[in-house]
C-alpha cells in the first residue's frame, strides 16, 4: 500500500470516528508521493493532492517543508509546470513557510543572476524574520562580493521593514464574553492533562477544551456576534493558573482566535482571555507567544465600609461586590489606543497593562517570536552595513534607582543582561533580554516544543546554552501505545537537536524517567543562572527558574535567551524553632497560610519569592521553590549559606557524573561542561572571589514576610474544599488546614508519595516508619492503597546501597520492572503499597488516576478538579496535599490520623534539618558586570 493510500485511510478514520479533518502533513515521503500525483495530470488523485500540497503541509523545518520548498523552486524556475500554481503563487506559498528550507530557496533565487526571479524573491525575503546564522552568513558574503540585492535586503532589515510595514492594531476590538468558569481557571480546563498524548495533533486536542457544551456555546456566540471575538473569562478568579501549557492557549486560539495563514492548518493566533484577578504570569507569557490579549478585569472588588475598612463575612473572608458584569454574552469593546474596556460608551476598566509597548508589538507581529527574531535580524543587518539601527521597536525598559540596593533576582538579571545600555544596575520594572543558562523540556509538551522549533526553522541548540535536558517523566508510569509511538520520536528529535535526553534514541543507555525538575535542579550548577523549563514547576533551588510554555522553551533552546521584565520580589525569612515532629512540607504550607493571614491577599502572585533558606540543601529546599507555583508566584530564589551551597553543588556534580557514566553525555560534552562549571563555582565560593548569592541590605521589596515557626504545631494540609458553597473558592491552594481540623475521622481512599515535591529523605522517612510499625505491631498493613514513586533512579540506587529499599520492597505488593513496564493504566487499587517507576505518576493525571470519587492524600502539588482523581456519580473526588509521613500514616489507618497518632508514628524519625539562618543573609552593594 502506498503512503498516500494509508493517508487516505487515516483521513477516513479521523472523519468517521472523530469528526476531524485530515492531519497536517510533515512526512517528506508522503509529500513526495503527492507531488508525483500533481505532476501526473491524468492522476485521479491529482485535485486532492493539489489541496494537500497547498493547504495541508506543515511549514518550517519539517521534512515535508523541505520537499515543498524544493518543488516550489522548480515551479518558479520553470522546471515544472503546475497550472494551479503560478510563479507568483509559488512565491506567496514560500512567504508563508516561516524559514528553514523556504529561506534557503528564496536566497538561492534572490542571489542568482536571473533578475526575473531574484527581484520577487528579494521582496518576499524582506517580509521574513526567521533567518539563522547560515542564512545571514550567505547574505554577509554576498554583500562583500558586491551583490546589490543582498545589500538591498540588509538595508531593508536594518530599517526593520518586516515590522514597520505591518498593519497597525485596529483601534477598536469588539468582544463577546464567555465565562469559562467561576474562580481560578486551571490550564487543565483548557488542555486536560489526561489528553496530553494528543497535544501535537492540534485539531484533535482542541476537542478537549472545557466541555463539548462549552464549545457549542462558543460557536453560538460567534454566530450571533459575527463582528466580535469571543473573550474567555475567569469570573472571580485568575485565568490560566497551574501549568504552563502552550496547548491551553492553542486550544483557546483554535476556538476563538484567527488563522495565522490560509496555508497552515489549525494554527491560530490572537486569542483574548481575561480574569477578574488577571492572567497567571506563566499563561500570560503563552498568550504573548500567540499575539493575544490578556486582560485584568478587576470586575469584583472587596466591599468596604464608611471608614474604608474591608467588610468580612462570618468566616472572616472579605465580601466581594461586583463593579460591572461580564456574564456570558456581554458585548464589550476594547479600545487599543485609549487602552480601556467599554460597554457601549461606558468605561469599565483601564487595561493599560494589557497594552504595553512590548505587548502591542507582539500583537502587531502575530506573536513574540517574530519580534525576538526581528530584533536580532535588524541588529545583524545594521552591524554588517556599519550603520546605526533606527529605533523601531519599543526600547528595552531600563529602570535604575540611585542608592538603592539589589534583590537577588535583580542581581541575577543584571548579570545575565544582554544589550543593556545603562551604566548603572537595573531594578524591578526593567524589561530586558537575558541569557538563559539551562533549558528543560518535558515529554507531554516536548512534541509541541519540537513543532515550535520546526516552525521557527531551528535545527540546533544555541551554543550559549550551558545545559538542556529532555525528560521522559510525565509519561513514565504507563508505557502504553501512545507513549511508545510518541516518546522515541521525541527523544530522537531532541537528541539530534543537541539536548541531553532521558531516553537514548540509540538504546545505548538505560531508559531514565527521572522527574525533570529534579534533573534540572542537579544540572543547575550556579546560583546566578537563569533557567527556562516547559512546566510550571521549573523552580530550581539554585538560580532563578521560570516555568514556560513549549514555545518559549523552543525560543530559549534556539536563541539561548529570553525577554522579560525584572519582577518584584517578596522577601521571606523565618523565626522561631521547628518542632521535632514537623516536616518541612508543613513549613511550606504554613508560609502560604501566614502570608494570606497577614496581608489579606496573595502578595506572592506574579512576583519572585526570595526565601532565606540558609542551611537547607538543594534537594530539600526544592520543596519550597516547587510549591511557589501553587502560591502563584512567578518564581522563587533560595538564599543559601556558602557551606550549604558548596555541599549542594558537590551533590550535583556527583549526580551529573553518574549521568556521564551511563553514557548520557552528547558529542559536545554538555554534561562534562556542567561538571567543570560547578567546580569553578565551588572554587570561587571557597576563595571568597564570588560568595553565594546575596541580596543587598538596602534592596527594596514589594513586601516582607517573617514566617513564625513556633506557630506550626501540627501537620498542614492543602485542601481543595470541594464542597465550599462558593465555587470560586474550590480547588485553590489557599485553604490550608491543620490536621486536627479533620478530627481523625476523614476517610482516605488512597495515598500517593511522589512527584517533584519529594526527595531521597522522603523515601527514608517511609522506610523508618515501616521499621517503627514492625517493632510496634510485628508488621505493616494498609487499610488504603499507597502509591510510592521515587523521583529519580539515582535515589533508588542510593536507597538500595544504604538498605532502605529492602524494607520498601518487603511491603510492596507491586514493584516496577523496567524490563516489562506497565502498558495499561491501573483502574482499581488493592490495599497494598505500589512501588512505582520513578516519574510523575498520579500527579500528572495523564496516565494513572485514583478511582473516581476517591479522597486522596498526596505529596503532589495538584489538587485541581479531575487531575489526580475525577468525580463519581455519588461523590466528588478530592486530592488533599500533605507531607510524606501524614500521607503514609493515613493509608495505614484508612483515615486521617489524630495529632497524637501522628506524633507517635514519627517519634524518633529525623524529618528535617531546617532551622532559620543564624544571621542576615545579605551584603552591601555589589559591582555588576553586564553582558553587553
Amino acid at each position: 500500500m502506498s503512503l498516500y493510500s494509508e493517508y487516505m485511510e487515516e483521513i477516513a478514520t479521523r472523519k468517521n470516528e472523530l469528526g476531524l479533518h485530515a492531519k497536517p502533513i510533515d512526512s517528506a515521503e508522503l509529500l513526495a508521493e503527492i507531488i508525483e500525483q500533481i505532476k501526473d495530470t491524468t492522476n485521479v488523485n491529482r485535485e486532492d493532492s493539489i489541496q494537500f500540497f497547498i493547504y495541508n503541509t506543515l511549514p518550517g523545518t519539517t521534512p515535508a517543508a523541505g520537499v515543498k520548498a524544493k518543488f516550489l523552486k522548480e515551479i518558479i524556475l520553470g522546471q515544472e509546470q503546475v497550472a494551479e500554481i503560478s510563479t507568483e503563487f509559488a512565491f506567496e506559498l514560500l512567504s508563508h513557510m516561516k524559514g528553514g528550507p523556504s529561506i534557503e530557496v528564496l536566497l538561492d533565487l534572490a542571489l542568482s543572476d536571473d533578475s526575473s526571479v531574484a527581484l520577487p524573491a528579494a521582496e518576499v525575503l524582506k517580509t521574513q524574520v526567521f533567518l539563522y546564522e547560515a542564512d545571514t552568513a550567505r547574505l554577509e558574503a554576498a554583500v562583500k562580493a558586491g551583490n546589490t540585492i543582498a545589500k538591498e535586503l540588509l538595508e531593508s532589515y536594518a530599517q526593520a521593514e518586516f515590522f514597520t510595514k505591518l498593519p497597525e492594531l485596529p483601534e477598536e476590538i469588539k468582544v463577546v464574553t464567555y465565562v469559562a468558569a467561576e474562580g481560578d481557571i486551571s490550564t487543565d480546563l483548557l488542555s486536560p492533562g489526561n489528553q496530553a498524548h494528543s497535544r501535537s495533533d492540534r485539531e484533535l486536542h482542541g476537542q478537549c477544551m472545557i466541555t463539548p457544551e462549552a464549545q457549542e456555546k462558543i460557536k453560538e456566540l460567534q454566530a450571533a456576534n459575527p463582528d466580535a471575538k469571543v473573550m474567555l473569562v475567569a469570573e472571580k478568579g485568575t485565568m490560566g493558573v497551574g501549568s504552563s501549557r502552550m496547548s491551553g492557549v492553542n486550544n483557546v486560539a483554535l476556538w476563538t482566535g484567527e488563522p495565522v495563514s490560509p496555508y497552515v492548518p489549525f494554527v491560530n493566533k490572537a486569542p483574548i482571555v481575561a480574569g477578574t484577578n488577571g492572567i497567571s504570569p506563566i499563561f500570560l507569557t503563552t498568550v504573548d507567544v500567540t499575539g493575544g490579549i490578556g486582560i485584568d478585569l478587576k470586575n469584583w472588588v472587596k466591599k468596604t465600609d464608611a471608614d474604608g475598612k474591608v467588610v468580612k463575612d462570618d468566616s472572616g473572608e472579605p465580601i466581594l461586590e461586583q463593579v460591572y458584569s461580564v456574564d456570558t454574552g456581554s458585548v464589550l469593546t476594547i479600545n487599543t489606543k485609549q487602552k480601556k474596556l467599554y460597554n457601549g460608551d461606558k468605561e469599565l476598566a483601564d487595561i493599560s497593562a494589557s497594552f504595553t509597548p512590548a505587548k502591542v508589538e507582539f500583537m502587531r507581529a502575530g506573536g513574540s517570536y517574530a519580534v525576538v527574531f526581528g530584533k536580532k535580524l535588524q541588529t545583524f543587518a545594521a552591524e554588517t552595513l556599519g550603520v546605526e539601527a533606527p529605533s523601531v521597536f519599543a526600547p528595552a525598559k531600563e529602570i535604575s534607582h540611585k542608592g538603592q540596593g539589589l534583590t537577588a533576582v535583580e542581581k541575577i538579571f543584571n548579570r545575565n543582561a544582554l544589550g543593556v545600555k545603562s551604566s548603572t544596575p537595573l531594578h524591578t520594572g526593567s524589561d530586558i533580554r537575558v541569557k538563559v543558562n539551562i533549558v528543560g523540556s518535558q515529554d507531554t509538551t516536548g512534541l509541541m516544543t519540537a513543532q515550535e522549533l520546526e516552525a521557527m526553522a531551528a535545527t540546533v541548540i544555541s551554543p550559549s546554552v550551558d545545559g538542556a535536558y529532555q525528560s521522559g517523566c510525565h509519561t513514565a508510569s504507563v508505557w502504553d501505545s501512545k507513549a511508545q509511538a510518541n516518546i522515541p520520536k521525541l527523544m530522537s528529535f531532541m537528541h539530534n537537536f543537541g539536548m541531553i535526553t532521558g531516553r537514548d534514541p540509540k538504546g545505548v543507555y538505560y531508559p531514565m524517567t527521572d522527574v525533570i525538575h529534579k534533573v534540572l535542579n542537579d544540572i543547575t550548577v550556579d546560583d546566578r543562572d537563569i533557567i527556562i523549563g516547559g512546566d510550571s514547576h521549573t523552580r530550581m533551588s539554585k538560580g532563578v527558574a521560570f516555568g514556560a510554555d513549549s514555545g518559549t522553551v523552543a525560543l530559549a533552546l534556539a536563541t539561548g535567551e529570553a525577554s522579560m521584565p525584572i519582577p518584584d520580589s517578596v522577601k521571606v525569612t523565618f523565626k522561631g524553632q521547628m518542632k521535632s515532629y514537623m516536616d518541612f512540607r508543613d513549613v511550606v504550607h504554613a508560609t502560604q497560610m501566614q502570608m494570606l493571614k497577614e496581608f489579606g491577599e496573595n502578595v506572592f502572585q506574579g512576583r519572585i519569592i526570595e526565601v532565606h533558606i540558609g542551611t537547607l540543601l538543594a534537594d530539600q529546599a526544592f520543596t519550597f521553590t516547587d510549591w511557589t507555583a501553587e502560591m502563584k508566584a512567578k518564581a522563587s530564589i533560595n538564599i543559601s549559606e556558602d557551606e550549604t551551597l558548596i555541599e549542594s553543588l558537590e551533590i550535583a556534580k556527583s549526580r551529573i557524573q553518574i549521568m556521564i557514566d551511563k553514557g548520557m553525555d552528547n558529542d559536545k560534552q554538555m554534561l562534562q561542561g556542567l561538571v567543570d562549571k560547578a567546580s569553578k563555582r565551588i572554587a570561587d565560593i571557597k576563595s571568597g572571589a564570588e560568595p553565594a548569592l546575596r541580596p543587598d541590605a538596602n534592596a527594596k521589596y514589594y513586601a516582607e514576610l517573617v514566617v513564625d515557626l513556633d506557630q506550626i504545631d501540627e501537620p498542614m494540609i492543602a485542601d481543595p474544599d470541594v464542597n465550599n458553597p462558593d465555587p470560586s473558592k474550590r480547588y485553590t491552594h489557599d485553604s490550608i488546614r491543620g490536621l486536627s481540623y479533620y478530627g481523625g475521622t476523614k476517610q482516605v481512599d488512597l495515598g500517593f508519595v511522589g512527584s517533584c515535591m519529594v526527595h531521597k529523605g522522603d523515601m527514608q522517612i517511609i522506610a523508618q516508619m515501616f521499621r517503627n510499625l514492625e517493632q510496634q505491631n510485628g508488621s505493616v498493613e494498609f487499610k488504603a492503597p499507597l502509591v510510592v514513586a521515587p523521583p529519580t533512579y539515582n535515589i533508588v540506587d542510593e536507597l538500595k546501597a544504604e538498605g532502605d529499599w529492602e524494607i520498601l520492597q518487603k511491603y510492596a505488593g507491586f514493584e516496577f520492572d523496567d524490563s516489562a513496564p506497565k502498558d495499561t493504566a491501573r483502574t482499581k487499587y488493592e490495599n497494598i503499597m505500589y512501588l512505582e517507576r520513578p516519574g510523575c505518576n498520579l500527579c500528572m493525571g495523564n496516565q494513572e488516576k485514583a478511582e473516581k470519587g476517591d479522597t486522596v492524600m498526596a505529596t503532589s502539588t495538584r489538587l485541581f478538579e479531575g487531575r489526580v482523581v475525577q468525580d463519581s456519580d455519588e461523590k466528588k473526588g478530592e486530592s488533599l496535599l500533605a507531607s510524606t509521613p501524614a500521607v503514609v500514616l493515613s493509608t495505614i489507618l484508612g483515615r486521617t490520623p489524630t495529632l497524637d497518632e501522628y506524633k507517635a508514628a514519627v517519634e524518633g524519625i529525623h524529618l528535617t534539618d531546617f532551622a532559620p539562618p543564624a544571621k542576615e543573609l545579605n551584603t552591601g552593594p555589589a559591582t555588576i558586570e553586564f553582558n553587553i
